[in-house]
């Protein structure tokens, strides 16, 4: 008896102490999940992170704007250089003499438009001598008119006497002669003071031919001397394009160039990375671009260094498009076989220059990235 008695004690107490534990345990539970919802529902669905992003740049292509043969290459693959460095030099033997015709040309241009100026004075002076030549041949041919008058009336004054033997046969001869000479002299004067006139008219359309070529204008500004200025300024920058010049600063990459080749404007000769202007495009799941807006903080790490590298950066933009819309084959979707997928959108994410510069990234470089939704709604 006092064995069972003391037995019943100990049971109730067991039972007692399990419930309390079961009910602690309980209790822990529904925190911890209270409290990680709570985190949820609070903090972590404010962010939104992907691990399919890589580092971008706008590559400069570097290309010859004029054609010719490679002299000289200064420059080799995954060397850094400044902008304005020169990169490849082109023969200049052909620009050279280009523009040596270019400035031959210039200058005979300019003795041209000077000579039609020149012109014009003394085409002036033409029209005022044959203007003087024609006053002289109306002058000859009043003259003229008046000596056939007087011969003519001569003539019939004699031809008159002579029937009745008044004159004698030699004398109306004279007269005849006479007359004769006269008409011949009207006619040569009618006929110079007709090309006097013409000769004027001559002269006046070759100074209104001078002057249409300057008019308006001086040396300078006349239309032929611009025109060949103009050509000597596009030979004299062709001969400048010969020396191919870095666009930015940057890294050189895929260098196709070699001395000796002959190259043709626009001919890709090699590329320029602008390591310090990097971004990312990082690829969200569309499902994750509710609350993402430009401007919203971004935290990213490179695979290059691990977590213990950290950039920050910025949303920048958003592709016009997921890249299945851009890639070289389309899904299509109008057939009964369609199976959704979730598609990614390219988001691009302005880096900070100082991170950049303290640990540079490559084109093509694996990154996370994670978005902090909260900023700039």
């Amino acid at each position: 008896m006092p064995d069972t008695a003391k037995s019943v004690p100990t049971n109730v107490t067991k039972t007692n102490r399990r419930k309390k534990l079961l009910i602690t345990l309980a209790a822990v539970v529904a925190i911890s999940a209270v409290g990680a919802m709570a985190y949820r529902l609070l903090y972590s669905s404010n962010f939104v992170s992907t691990d399919n992003a890589y580092a971008a740049v706008e590559v400069a292509q570097v290309t010859p704007s004029v054609g010719g043969t490679i002299s000289e290459v200064l420059v080799t693959d995954t060397q850094a250089v400044r902008k304005r460095d020169v990169l490849v030099r082109i023969d200049q033997t052909d620009a050279r003499l280009a523009l040596a015709q270019a400035e031959a040309d210039l200058g005979r241009a300019i003795r041209r438009v000077k000579g039609f100026m020149a012109n014009d004075s003394s085409l002036n002076a033409q029209i005022t001598a044959r203007g003087a030549d024609e006053k002289r041949a109306d002058a000859q041919l009043r003259s003229a008119e008046a000596d056939f008058e007087r011969a003519e009336i001569d003539l019939k004054r004699r031809k008159a006497l002579s029937t009745s033997g008044s004159v004698s046969g030699d004398e109306l001869t004279r007269a005849q002669n006479a007359f004769a000479a006269a008409k011949a002299s009207l006619d040569a004067t009618r006929a110079a003071i007709a090309q006097a006139r013409a000769n004027r008219s001559t002269a006046i359309s070759s100074r209104e031919a001078n002057a249409v070529l300057i008019a308006g204008t001086t040396v300078d500004t006349n239309p032929e001397v611009a025109l060949a200025r103009a050509r000597r300024d596009q030979a004299a920058v062709d001969l400048e394009r010969t020396v191919i010049r870095a666009p930015v600063d940057g890294i050189v990459a895929k260098r196709q160039v070699q001395v000796g080749q002959r190259v043709q404007a626009g001919m890709p000769l090699l590329s320029v990375v602008p390591v310090q202007e990097m971004h990312v495009d990082a690829n969200f799941k569309e499902v994750q671009l509710k609350k993402v807006r430009v401007g919203q903080p971004v935290t990213l790490h490179a695979d290059i260094y691990g977590k213990s590298v950290t950039y920050h950066g910025s949303v920048e933009g958003f592709s016009g498009g997921s890249g299945a819309a851009f890639s070289a084959i389309p899904a299509q979707n109008a057939t009964g076989n369609w199976i959704k997928v979730v598609q990614r959108l390219p988001v691009r994410i302005k880096l900070e220059p100082a991170e950049l510069q303290k640990n540079p990234l490559k084109v093509g470089l694996s990154m996370t990235a994670r978005i902090d939704t909260r900023g700039k709604n």
